[in-house]
């Protein structure tokens, strides 16, 4: 009986690691979302919010139960001590999550559970649980590139954004397997998912 690859997905902000994790969903993997997690934790009367209003007061909120997501978001990107009390309070209920959805999909016989996790190579809590990890790469200038088309940030927000993740060496030191997304068509990311984890369907 085959064991159910655990394998952690991760790349910085517009590296299309989202992309990577719908094609491998479709291939047949399961793909368990941290940041769909996060955003479920802490949606309108989220079970995070709490421990939010406890730590940071009623000014994150723009009404009970309503968590004033942007006012946080500036609050923690200008103050690390700040994003470390928020990190620990949100990362034990996303692992606890994580972990909920990936005994589901050993249950379902799985051949693959890619754990879809941005901030990978900044917390130690990941590495253990996963057996490999994906890095998804492109160059900062198309991370830029991307990010500013989607979102409409200027060049500084993004950088700022990509300062606050780990750096592209970092990650790349982390990885077992990497795909560079600089231009990569869909069949193109296919053809080297299906090399790198030839027990998948394509």
């Amino acid at each position: 009986m085959q064991t159910t690859l655990r394998l952690g997905v991760t790349g910085g902000i517009g590296s299309g690691k989202s992309t990577v994790c719908r094609q491998l969903s479709g291939m047949g993997a399961s793909v368990i979302d941290a940041d769909a997690i996060s955003r479920a934790c802490t949606a309108v009367n989220g079970p995070a919010l709490p421990a939010i209003a406890q730590a940071f007061g009623d000014a994150v909120f723009q009404a009970p139960g309503v968590l004033d997501r942007d006012r946080l978001r500036d609050m923690v990107f200008d103050d690390p001590k700040a994003r470390e009390r928020l990190q620990a309070l949100l990362h034990p209920m996303i692992a606890a999550e994580i972990e909920r959805q990936a005994e589901q999909a050993i249950a379902c016989a799985a051949p693959c559970i890619a754990f879809d996790i941005p901030l990978l190579v900044e917390s130690a809590r990941w590495r253990p649980i996963l057996h490999r990890v994906l890095v998804v790469d492109c160059s900062p200038a198309t991370q830029i590139h991307r990010v500013g088309q989607r979102s409409g940030l200027d060049a500084l927000s993004v950088q700022k954004i990509m300062s606050n993740q780990s750096s592209r060496a970092a990650r790349l030191q982390c990885a077992d397997f990497v795909i560079f997304n600089e231009s990569l068509s869909i069949d193109e990311i296919d053809a080297q998912l299906g090399a790198m984890f030839p027990f998948l369907e394509i």
